[in-house]
């Protein structure tokens, strides 16, 4: 006997239907040959099978200028609800790009304002999966005022649930400033832009030509502006990468991120540490070689991988816990602190404080980056970053210094004075005000003046020097280090700090909020 459904059931079954095709047959076919996955292909892929709840499916905009009446689609553009990654709940939006180009109007932003809401009250990470033309123009001010209360929430919800945004599509105008207020912003190579202005209107301001990918592409953000954390060269392998940063996060800032079980034995010892720094402190090495040995099966999943590479940040497990490695790299530019650097390690210092991820500090710095470009560039505001966020963070704060810690840098870099809770160095370490050349430039320029033979004296005063004050034993003998330990027992010794810190309790003076440098 055929099953014949209730008439009702039967018109939400067609609803049903028509909402899951957003703008239609023909503009979903247009999007794949394009290489393009639909906004619920995408949320497929994102989230655990299965595992996707959609809400607001039926909602409607109420413009009436325009022509809009003839425009109305289920949905408006965006597809939101709920589901789970690895198991563990989130948010997410996902904007249609087959309906109006997914311009944001008025119940466009009403349900991400939704779902943001939700994670908030409810403390699980907002992701939003931005592909959009920008502002629904027909909608006027209400699509702008749409948009000033998404960037209201992303601000309410920063440091309270991990915000992170992927761009898939367009993203200008105001539509960049609610990723850019989030914590990650990942971009496709190739099919993602971003920009405030789009290249024609630069052209009528400034009369300069340039592309689309020239003026907001992945790569430029990744590499010059900063804006991109991650990039991809796929739909499919970037939202891989979001379901594994969540790995390493907490749902939320009142729980600690999760243990996982590993196989690498926590007393491994590592002699290959023992060698890696060269014996002349001229030459550089690869910071990231030493984080792969001593994090657990050497897996390191880097932030900001392009940008300011001179310094290296990123995500890591010893003996299971996450923790946020902050190090200097001396294979560019010998490590030294510049502006994007100094900016790139202080807000993934300040994200890890939030969300209760402990900081593990490399260091290996000569100083600050010298020059006019550095100084009129604001590079005393930008090292105060780095500073103060470090001061600020009360997590618990390990330090290695491998070789240099030259200077003001040496303060910055998580030293002792900074509260840094566990302090070491390898014996290769240098702790002084500067390198051993420039000291006795200063400190013996009157006798190097007067001396026969100059060079030959300036290499017996720097070796001198090099003896006295370039190693880690005096920092040692003022308790400014907790210990000088063999690069072998590295992991070990972390790893029984980390333990030993698991219930550290800090806390910063009462106040509504300091005053970083911005």
């Amino acid at each position: 006997m055929s099953e014949h459904p209730d008439p009702k059931i039967e018109r939400l079954r067609n609803l049903k239907t028509q909402a899951r095709l957003g703008g239609g047959a023909r503009r979903i076919e247009a999007r794949h040959k394009k290489g393009k996955l639909t906004a619920r292909e995408r949320l497929d892929l994102l989230l655990d099978r299965g595992s996707f709840r959609e809400i607001d499916a039926f909602v409607t905009h109420r413009a009436t200028e325009f022509g809009m009446p003839e425009k109305r689609y289920l949905g408006d553009g965006v597809v939101t609800g709920w589901g789970t990654i690895e198991g563990r709940l989130v948010y997410v939006f996902s904007q249609d790009f087959t309906v109006m180009g997914g311009s944001l109007g008025e119940a466009h932003a009403r349900k991400i304002i939704k779902i943001m809401d939700m994670a908030l009250k409810n403390g699980a990470p907002v992701i939003g999966l931005n592909d959009s033309g920008g502002a629904r123009i027909q909608e006027g001010v209400d699509s702008l005022g749409g948009y000033a209360e998404i960037f209201l929430r992303n601000t309410l919800a920063s440091g309270v649930v991990p915000q992170i945004s992927v761009i898939m599509g367009p993203a200008a105008g105001g539509a960049v400033y609610s990723p850019a207020i989030t914590d990650f912003i990942f971009m496709v190579r190739g099919s993602s832009y971003m920009f405030v202005t789009g290249p024609q209107v630069v052209k009528a301001v400034t009369h300069e030509d340039v592309t689309f990918e020239d003026l907001g592409g992945a790569d430029v953000h990744a590499t010059k502006s900063g804006v991109a954390h991650v990039v991809h060269d796929s739909e499919a392998e970037t939202l891989m990468a979001v379901r594994r940063l969540l790995s390493f996060l907490p749902q939320n800032n009142m729980e600690d991120p999760p243990l996982l079980e590993t196989d690498d034995d926590p007393l491994r010892m590592e002699a290959a540490l023992d060698s890696i720094v060269p014996d002349d402190p001229s030459k550089p090495y690869d910071i990231k070689e030493v984080i792969r040995l001593v994090v657990d099966n050497g897996d390191f999943y880097e932030i900001h991988e392009q940008f300011a590479p001179n310094i290296v940040v990123g995500f890591a497990r010893l003996a299971g816990r996450t923790v946020g490695i902050i190090a200097n790299q001396p294979a560019v530019l010998a490590g030294v602190l510049d502006i994007n650097a100094s900016e790139k390690a202080a807000r993934f210092i300040r994200f890890c404080d939030a969300f209760n991820i402990p900081l593990l500090t490399f260091e290996d710095v000569p100083g600050f980056m010298p020059g006019t470009v550095q100084e009129y560039g604001g590079i005393i505001r930008s090292g105060a970053k780095l500073l103060y966020a470090y001061a600020e963070a009360t997590v618990p704060k390990l330090t290695v210094v491998t070789r240099k810690a030259y200077g003001g840098a040496y303060d910055v870099m998580s030293s002792k004075h900074l509260r840094g809770d566990f302090n070491i160095a390898w014996p290769s370490a240098e702790l002084a005000v500067m390198g051993p050349d420039g000291a006795v430039n200063i400190i013996f320029r009157r006798e190097l003046a007067e001396a026969d033979d100059p060079v030959a004296r300036k290499a017996e005063l720097v070796a001198e020097y090099r003896e006295k004050f370039a190693n880690p034993y005096i920092a040692a003998a003022r308790g400014y280090l907790d210990d000088v330990i063999e690069p072998r027992e590295t992991r070990p010794v972390l790893i029984n700090a980390l333990e030993m810190l698991q219930n550290k309790r800090d806390a910063n003076p009462p106040k509504k909020h300091g005053n970083i440098p911005l």
